[in-house]
Order: C-alpha cells, then structure tokens, then sequence
C-alpha cells in the first residue's frame, strides 16, 4: 500500500512539473583553457542555486564550434569571443547564415591587445611599424584577424610595409629574447603567460594605443572598446596603460526561459568569488560592463540588469 502510494504521489509529481528539470548545456573550450574550467564552476553555482537545474559544462573547440553547437540545439550557453558579433550579423565566414537567435547575457572578462615592442627598437607608437619586423598572430588566428584590419585603419599592408611574423604567444617571447622581432601584437587576458615571460625578462614592453587608433579600430570592429590595462598588470608598468579590448561574454540561446535566464544571471554576480578562485581575470566580470555586449540581451539577463539599475 505504501508503495503504491509512493508511485503514485510520483506520478503527480511529474504531471504538475513538481520534478521538471531543467537541462543547460554550456558549451566552453579546451581543458587547458580558461573558458571549461569557468564553465565548470558555473555549472555548480547553477546546480546548487538553482531549483531544478541541471547543468554541466563541455569540453569544445571554443566559441566556432560553441555558436555551432547552439545553432544545432546541443547547448544552450555558449562562451563567446568576438566572433559573436560577426555571428549574428552574419558577416565574414557567417555571411548568409546570420545566427540571429545569440543573445549576450554576461560580459565575463577583457582581452587586451598586448602592443609590445622590443627593447631598443625606438618604436613608440603602433604609427611606427612600417619596415618593422612584426608579429601579428598565427596563421588564420583571431589575432592575425585584427591586427590585419588594425593595420590598415593606419594605412599599413600587413603583405608589404612590414615583415610579417606568424607566431604563437610562446614562440613570439622566444623571438622578443632571440632579438628577431621588433614588435609584436600580443592578445590574451590580462597576466598572460608570454607577456609576464616578456616582460620579466626585459626583452620588450608595453606601448599605449592612441585614442583616434583605438576610434578606427571600434569603427571596424565594433566589439573592440577602449580600456586601460590595470598598473601593475605587469613589471616595470607603473601606470595604467590605455589599449583596446575585446570582451568574452556568455552568450544564449534566445529560446531559454526568461525567468531561468534571470535566475542564471543573478547567480553569477552573487557567487562571483568562486568564478574568480577557478580563474583570476574574472574578477573583471561587472555588471556596469554591459555595453561592451554588441548584440541583444537576453530578455531574462536584461531585466537582472534593471533591476540593479545598471540599465533603465
């Protein structure tokens, strides 16, 4: 008898949505990187906070493959680089297949363009680079993107008035401390490994980027904003030093439920501090940031932000 009470009281249960679960998949990077780990804890703040939830983090091939992987329905979050942007307004290698449903719903934390010269190269501004032998990114990298348009907003060709060098962040403080190189483009969060390498060294420091480069920058690529890397971020930087960034945000799928998207978000700014134990460069996550996100808010994320007064 009590079995069959139990059974029943199940059943209920299940037919008023008493036990109805709700499934989120956060689609991050790769193991090694800062994206799954971030994730990971986000999937236990959700898990713990919220009614319900059942979410859990996979491992992906980073914000390509996670804008992929939403469009086919197998995750619901998505971390994101700038990409997002040309996504959703279908430009570059989206053209003809604009990701309309991404929604942006947290700014998590900035990647500064690194502007490094070698030391003794005389360079004090990017305006400089003509004739330089210059690092812009591995080849097809996000990095070699920009630098690309970054150059030409200046006037220079990438192909023929500098010697470009494809490299990665450790081969290019290899080739900072080997004096083959007299500038490089260095991308990343902030305290990144090769930069420290670099700077440590005293192979090469950082150069500001004036404001009217970082304006044409901004009007090319709109996901990249002004903003000042903190004194000391790194050796022998006294001073803030003003850069342009771009943002990683966690971006949505336009279908989750308003009210889980409010609770998801309110979540992560009232445990941030476990965000920030798993990857120090997420104590930038900041509400007040929010106008670094270039494509919609999700109506759940949104009226979190009203609510605090962030956004009317």
């Amino acid at each position: 008898m009590k079995r069959f009470v139990l059974v029943f009281a199940v059943i209920c249960a299940l037919a008023t949505g008493a036990y109805a679960a709700t499934f989120v998949n956060i689609g991050t990077g790769s193991t090694g990187g800062t994206y799954y780990p971030v994730g990971s804890a986000m999937a236990t703040i959700w898990n713990r906070v919220i009614p319900d939830m059942k979410a859990a983090a996979q491992s992906t091939g980073g914000t390509t493959q996670n804008i992929q992987l939403m469009e086919n329905g197998d995750v619901e979050v998505g971390f994101t680089d700038g990409l997002y942007y040309f996504a959703y307004n279908g430009m570059q290698a989206f053209e003809g297949k604009a990701q309309t449903y991404l929604r942006g719903a947290v700014p998590l934390y900035p990647e500064p363009i690194h502007m490094m010269v070698a030391e003794g190269s005389g360079i004090k501004s990017v305006k400089e680079l003509k004739g330089k032998r210059v690092v812009i990114g591995a080849i097809g990298s996000g990095t070699e993107s920009t630098c690309r348009v970054l150059l030409k907003t200046l006037g220079i060709d990438a192909d023929t008035d500098i010697s470009a060098q494809n490299l990665s962040l450790s081969e290019t403080a290899n080739a900072f401390a080997d004096k083959n190189i007299d500038a490089a483009f260095m991308m990343g969060g902030i305290g990144s490994a090769a930069v420290v390498e670099v700077m440590t060294m005293g192979t090469g420091h950082l150069i500001a980027l004036e404001d009217d480069v970082v304006e044409a920058l901004n009007k090319e690529l709109p996901y990249y904003a002004p903003f000042a890397i903190p004194a000391n971020s790194y050796k022998d930087q006294p001073e803030p030093l003003k850069v342009a960034a771009t943002w990683n945000i966690l971006s949505l799928h336009e279908k989750l439920d308003a009210d889980v998207v409010y609770e998801m978000t309110k979540a992560l700014f009232e445990n941030k501090q476990d965000l920030v134990n798993v990857a120090a460069n997420m104590s930038f996550m900041n509400a007040a940031e929010i106008g670094v996100i270039r494509i919609p808010l999700h109506p759940g994320a949104e009226k979190y932000y009203k609510e605090i007064g962030v956004i009317k």
